[in-house]
């Protein structure tokens, strides 16, 4: 080997055994820093004419696992999914309080039983009647106020939705960028580590917000991908997603491809990740506790006003104000079966006239009278004319009133034997005469309409529904129109259209109480309600405010009730007596200020059977109102439990993901000082032989002259 040969390999080896200290040092200095991935030199042989002439450095790298990356991705986008949810029901399940509390909002309930059955031994008590309205009034904000925070909890999960979306489309973008500098890098021979090491640390937070896969490209950087393998950035761009929302209907995730026209939905390829868990808590998770929570609420207030209806206020009240049911007058009436009684009842507690309706033979009697019949059409006339100068009847926006004359009040009484019903409910109950809770909108969906009643909403005008699958993936947007006259068949079936409504993924029912019902094909399908401009009769309530279509329009029922406004500003207005018509023959009064059946039937409500809906998971149910509290505290409890325990399962397993990465890919400082030394005693050599190489030109110079 000559001289020269010697020199040019000692000379390769010192600028070998310095990039290795260089990069060694490098390490070093970033052993504390996050997401550092440590640097090897990558050296060959250097051969000439197939002899070696020293080493060569074919580029510097990162000692990454692809492997254990993409373990790890997976593992934080699960966490962060997890973490969500288990976050928010860990709020959402604060808002009731703790059951074991008395001032839980499950024991408030209890406590307006307990009121109530305090008032019956002291019917006359004012003190014990405000007790009772007071118990009532809170039970009621608490509700309203549970309901709004579930919806604050939606609208914080629908903003940072945005955010984190907004947050992708950069990370996206930042890393496409850093692509053409890594590919640069490596083209020119250079260092391209730094500007990897920054990308792998914008991956990862990627990873956080939405599952992805990461794969190498040949020219250097990295291609990122959905999970069914879209590609999002690396391929000549990166791809730009958007949050596509609506209140009341659950959100979509749609992207549009670099280079690519129009926009697809990504919603279903998002498995894991922020993302996908701060949409699973806005159109899932919180809205099926909001709907459980409402439907409890509806039920409660539904058996206090079943209690309120058969009962009266001593003095029988001079007015009784329905509610608006959403119905003509004579659809309201159609449907009604059994006997009920309308007195008019003096101050002194003796009834002045008796008015028997009797809904099974379409008659009315006076006062023990002959029978007079009457039609659904001609209630009201045949009513008013029953009640003579003694009282008088109206019908207004849906809403019958019954009203005295000469200082006398209004009470009413089902027939013990056969008592008047539909859909469930008494004559007084139905129209909500004597209600003790009102509501600002339509609470109650048992419309006691049938398939043959006239449907009444105007025709032509249009709702459109979203049908959503189990996971709230956009499955089809449709948009109905009301046919021309018809019966609610004739509804039903423009509803259930294969072609113009919902038919190829579910079916729209009336069940025997008037309620509609939709089932879906899909096991967990959802429906909800883009817009609807629909109107029963002039100023009447939209198709889904009626019959309750959509989860939101059903949430939203808990925030609007309210204790009855002339009971709440005088506890005497509360109906604890009950009108015994067995006192009339006798001239005794049929009202009595000490009579508390009223208010032991208050505060028994919460012992009779209802019929719930299902609701957010809980399976549609006949049982108690206070069993039915039960349900739900232990639902949203199971929830909670439930989400806190897959939160810890998938921060152990990210966890310990990150440390067999990072003890693979990162630095350590012994392996680092053994690697310094290997580069110091190589540099060391090749300087000695530079040395040598020296001496002996020296000594041959020397020889030459």
């Amino acid at each position: 080997m000559g001289l020269n040969s010697i020199m040019s390999s000692a000379t390769t080896g010192l600028l070998a055994a310095q990039t290795g200290l260089r990069t060694v040092s490098d390490n070093i200095a970033n052993v504390n820093t996050a997401g550092y991935v440590r640097k090897v030199v990558n050296q060959a042989p250097l051969v000439s004419a197939g002899m070696g002439v020293g080493v060569n450095i074919t580029g510097i790298s990162r000692a990454a696992d692809a492997f254990l990356q993409r373990a790890a991705l997976t593992a934080k986008s699960s966490a962060a999914q997890a973490d969500v949810l288990a976050n928010a029901f860990d709020r959402a399940q604060a808002l009731f309080g703790d059951p074991s509390s008395s001032s839980s909002f499950f024991n408030q309930l209890d406590q307006v039983y307990s009121a109530f059955a305090a008032a019956a031994s002291d019917p006359a008590s004012s003190i014990q009647r405000g007790a009772a309205i007071d118990n009532v009034a809170n039970f009621l904000n608490e509700a309203s106020r549970i309901s709004t925070s579930l919806k604050s909890l939606a609208s914080e999960a629908d903003a940072r939705i945005g955010g984190a979306v907004d947050r992708a489309n950069q990370l996206l973008a930042q890393i496409d960028s850093l692509n053409t500098d890594i590919s640069r890098a490596q083209i020119e021979g250079g260092d391209s580590t730094g500007s990897e090491n920054i990308q792998g640390q914008l991956i990862n937070e990627l990873s956080t917000l939405m599952d992805i896969g990461v794969s190498a490209r040949t020219n250097g950087g990295s291609m990122i991908r959905a999970s069914d393998g879209t590609v999002l950035a690396g391929n000549g761009g990166a791809a730009t997603l958007s949050y596509v929302h609506a209140d009341g209907a659950s959100g979509e995730i749609a992207v549009t491809l670099s280079g690519a026209a129009g926009q697809t939905s990504l919603r279903a390829r998002l498995t894991s990740g922020e993302i996908r868990g701060l949409l699973d808590l806005r159109d899932r998770e919180l809205p099926a506790v909001g709907a459980q929570l409402s439907e409890f609420v509806t039920k409660a207030v539904d058996e206090l006003n079943r209690a309120h209806n058969a009962s009266s206020s001593v003095p029988a009240p001079a007015t009784l104000n329905g509610r608006n049911t959403g119905l003509d007058l004579p659809t309201a009436v159609s449907g009604f079966t059994g006997k009920t009684t309308i007195g008019i009842v003096a101050a002194n507690g003796l009834l002045q006239r008796r008015v028997a309706v009797d809904f099974d033979a379409g008659t009315m009697s006076v006062d023990g009278g002959a029978a007079v019949s009457f039609t659904p059409g001609s209630f009201l006339s045949t009513l008013n004319t029953s009640l003579g100068g003694f009282g008088s009847a109206s019908f207004t926006d849906g809403a019958l009133s019954l009203s005295a004359t000469g200082g006398a009040g209004v009470a009413i009484a089902d027939d013990a034997t056969t008592p008047s019903a539909k859909a469930g409910k008494g004559f007084s109950h139905f129209f909500g005469l004597n209600d003790l809770v009102s509501s600002a909108g339509y609470p109650y969906y048992d419309t006691g309409l049938a398939a043959t009643s006239a449907h009444g909403f105007t025709a032509g005008d249009t709702i459109s529904l979203r049908v959503a699958d189990a996971d709230g993936v956009r499955v089809k947007d449709v948009t109905v129109a009301v046919p021309a006259g018809g019966t609610m068949q004739d509804l039903l079936n423009a509803l259930n259209s294969g072609t113009t409504g919902v038919g190829l993924y579910g079916a729209f029912s009336l069940d025997a109480d008037g309620a509609m019902i939709f089932s879906a094909n899909a096991k967990g399908s959802s429906l909800s309600v883009l817009n609807d401009d629909t109107e029963r009769g002039a100023g009447g309530p939209s198709m889904s405010e009626l019959f309750g279509i959509g989860v939101a329009q059903r949430a939203a029922r808990a925030e609007r009730f309210e204790v009855r406004g002339d009971v709440a500003g005088n506890p005497m207005k509360l109906a604890l007596a009950t009108l015994d018509l067995s006192q009339a023959a006798s001239g005794k009064p049929v009202l009595a200020v000490g009579d508390g059946r009223g208010a032991v039937r208050l505060g028994q409500s919460g012992e009779t059977f209802a019929g719930f809906d299902a609701a957010g998971g809980l399976a549609a149910s006949t049982m108690t109102v206070s069993r039915y509290a039960s349900e739900l505290a232990g639902s949203v409890a199971r929830k909670a439990d439930a989400a806190t325990s897959r939160q810890s399962i998938a921060e152990a397993v990210a966890s310990e993901a990150d440390t067999r990465r990072s003890s693979a890919e990162g630095v350590n400082l012994d392996q680092e000082l053994i690697s310094m030394t290997t580069y110091q005693q190589a540099f060391n050599a090749s300087a000695r032989l530079v040395q040598a190489s020296k001496d002996m030109y020296d000594t041959l110079l020397t020889m030459v002259r």
